[in-house]
């Protein structure tokens, strides 16, 4: 829906985009595994070249941005979570896997979740319903191929969905969706009105690294938030997590956070978290599961 003058829409218009999909029930269990006061779920977005690919551009200097992330951010931060016995999910679009399918391999036999994100970082909510269904179906069974094991979980890239999204991926058997926005807790997401069986685990902007280190020339941005800031930012966000027993869900991508100047941040979050006690680690489809059958 793209209406230019939204005040003159009709009622019945903006009461149906607004019950298109929404939360339902939400699904916060009072425990967590292992008598856990908290859980601390950590995610990595592996756009690689695709976050230009996906805009339809080739630039070589960019691709070799995104090549950063392959070859330096993503063994970094796998370095990282195996000093601190951590699992997480890494969430990437089929074409990522693709253009270097061995490595995949370190991310997996580490015990990391691997989710869809996309075909090739596509703005879903340009699309029809059949060709998202097809990218969709098509990213999953890729990842099957190349990690071993089907996908359970799905985020669309850039946090983009069309109206068709979330029916879409109930109807391929994901378990849980990890791309709005309408809590801090996971809930059920409605199609509707209808529960759709699927797990939303939110995400939010304030909760991504891009927001506060990207630099992009189209469209600009610049980063403008110095890393000891992003750090107290997220920080925070755990803390407060923490203090009412419940979820801190972030999101980083190795060609942000993967620099040497960054990295230190997620070691600092990880070694924070652990000194305010017990803390579960859980990777995203570990912490449906959890919720599904617990909240």
């Amino acid at each position: 829906m793209n209406d230019p003058r939204p005040w003159e829409m009709p009622e019945a218009v903006w009461r149906r985009a607004v019950q298109r999909v929404r939360a339902g029930r939400e699904l916060s269990p009072e425990t967590w595994p292992g008598g856990a006061r908290s859980a601390f779920a950590l995610s990595f977005d592996c756009d690689h070249e695709t976050f230009e690919l996906g805009q339809g551009r080739a630039a070589m200097g960019r691709l070799a941005w995104g090549e950063f992330g392959r070859r330096r951010g993503v063994p970094r931060i796998l370095d990282v979570l195996a000093r601190h016995d951590i699992r997480s999910t890494f969430f990437m679009p089929a074409v990522s896997a693709l253009i270097d399918p061995g490595a995949l391999a370190p991310i997996v036999s580490a015990g990391h979740e691997i989710g869809v994100h996309g075909w090739i970082h596509e703005n879903t909510s340009t699309l029809d319903r059949e060709t998202e269904w097809d990218l969709l179906v098509r990213a999953r069974d890729t990842l099957e191929k190349l990690a071993g094991t089907r996908p359970v979980g799905h985020r669309a890239a850039h946090w983009d969905l069309s109206e068709h999204t979330i029916d879409l991926v109930a109807e391929a058997g994901f378990s849980y969706d990890s791309s709005m926005m309408a809590d801090d807790a996971c809930y059920e997401l409605l199609s509707c009105g209808q529960p759709t069986g699927l797990v939303e685990i939110p995400v939010d902007w304030v909760r991504d690294d891009a927001v506060y280190l990207l630099f992009n020339r189209e469209p600009p941005t610049r980063p403008w938030t110095p890393p000891a800031d992003v750090l107290d930012i997220f920080t925070r966000e755990f803390d407060a997590a923490f203090d009412e027993g419940a979820l801190c869900q972030l999101v980083f991508h190795p060609f942000v956070i993967g620099y040497r100047s960054r990295i230190w941040i997620l070691e600092a979050l990880i070694r924070h978290a652990k000194s305010r006690g017990d803390v579960w680690f859980p990777t995203h489809a570990e912490l449906a599961d959890w919720v599904r059958e617990t909240a």
